[in-house]
C-alpha cells in the first residue's frame, strides 16, 4: 500500500475565539482533527466515509473553498454548524515554486490568506458566532511532515494584513537543507520570501524567527502558549504527535533596507515549532 497523506487546514477566528478544522486522509484511513485555544480532538473515520471531488466529504461533514458543514457526534465531542466563506485571497502562483516539479516529502499549498467567515457552530453545547469572522485555508500532502520546522500564521491584525511563514529541514536527493516559504500580504500587495528566491534563515528559536531575502527582512517573535496535541503524518501514517498553539501573542516586523514596511501585533497567531532530530 502506497504511503501518503493529504490534509487541509481550515481556520476561523472571531471575537478572540479560534476554531481550526483539519480534514484529511492517509492510505488506510481518514480523519478530522479539531483544535481550539484550549483543546484538541482527533476523530478517525474509515476510507468508506471519505469522498473527494470539489468538496471533501468525511462522514456527514463537508469542506470546500466556499465553506464547511460540520456534523460530528463522537464520544466526547459534539460539533455542528455551517460556515460560509467569501472574498477569498489566493496567492500569486504555487508557494512551492520550482520545487513543485520535484518529489518532496511534504508539499505545501495556500488556498486563501484571508477571507470572511459567516455562520455559527455549536461546540459541545456552546455557540460560537462567526458573524464577523476571518479565515485562512492551506493544504499539505506527501508522506511525512518535516522532522524539524517552524510554522506561523496570522491575519488577526488592526491592519488589513495576513502573514504566513514556514521553515523546515528538507530532505532532497540525499541531502538536507533548511527551506523557507513565506507570504506577507499587505492590503492587496503580496511579498514572497522563499528559498528559490534567495531567502535565508538568520535566526530560528522556539520564540523567534528571522528571515532575510535581499533587502527584505522579516522578524517574528512569539509567546507560545496553550499548545495542543495534534496527530501528524510520518511515513504515510498519522503516528506522530506535534503541538500547536491555535492562538498566541506574536509580533511581526517586516522591513526593506531597514525601512519599516509593516509592524503588527497579533494576540491570536497560530504557531507550531518542532526541533530537528539530533544526529
Amino acid at each position: 500500500m502506497k504511503k501518503f497523506f493529504k490534509g487541509w487546514y481550515f481556520k476561523q477566528q472571531s471575537n478572540g475565539k479560534t476554531l481550526a478544522v483539519i480534514p484529511g486522509r492517509t492510505a488506510d484511513g481518514a480523519f478530522i482533527q479539531i483544535i481550539t485555544d484550549s483543546t484538541s480532538y482527533n476523530i478517525p473515520f474509515s476510507l468508506n466515509e471519505y469522498k473527494e471531488n470539489k468538496v471533501i466529504q468525511i462522514g456527514e461533514s463537508s469542506f470546500s473553498n466556499t465553506g464547511i458543514k460540520l456534523r460530528i457526534e463522537k464520544d466526547d465531542i459534539s460539533l455542528r454548524g455551517d460556515l460560509e466563506y467569501c472574498d477569498l485571497t489566493p496567492i500569486n502562483g504555487d508557494i512551492m515554486g520550482p520545487f513543485r516539479f520535484f518529489p518532496m516529502e511534504c508539499r505545501h499549498g495556500i488556498v486563501s490568506m484571508k477571507h470572511d467567515v459567516r455562520g455559527e457552530i455549536i461546540f459541545n453545547g456552546e455557540k460560537i458566532d462567526f458573524g464577523n469572522g476571518i479565515g485562512y485555508i492551506e493544504t499539505d500532502s506527501g508522506f511525512s511532515f518535516p522532522e524539524g520546522y517552524t510554522w506561523i500564521h496570522s491575519n488577526e491584525f488592526k491592519q488589513n494584513a495576513s502573514i504566513v511563514a514556514a521553515v523546515a529541514r528538507i530532505p532532497f536527493y540525499g541531502l538536507r537543507f533548511w527551506g523557507v516559504i513565506c507570504v506577507v500580504w499587505l492590503d492587496g500587495k503580496e511579498y514572497r520570501l522563499a528559498t528559490y528566491r534567495g531567502a535565508k534563515i538568520i535566526r530560528r528559536t522556539q520564540d523567534e524567527l528571522i528571515i532575510k531575502q535581499g533587502n527584505f527582512r522579516l522578524q517574528i517573535t512569539v509567546n507560545p502558549r496553550n499548545a495542543q496535541a495534534l496527530a501528524a503524518p510520518n511515513a504515510g501514517t498519522m503516528n506522530r504527535i506535534i503541538k500547536e498553539s491555535a492562538s498566541c501573542p506574536a509580533q511581526f516586523l517586516f522591513t526593506e533596507k531597514n525601512k519599516i514596511i509593516f509592524f503588527g501585533e497579533s494576540l491570536n497567531a497560530s504557531y507550531e515549532w518542532q526541533p530537528p532530530k539530533t544526529r
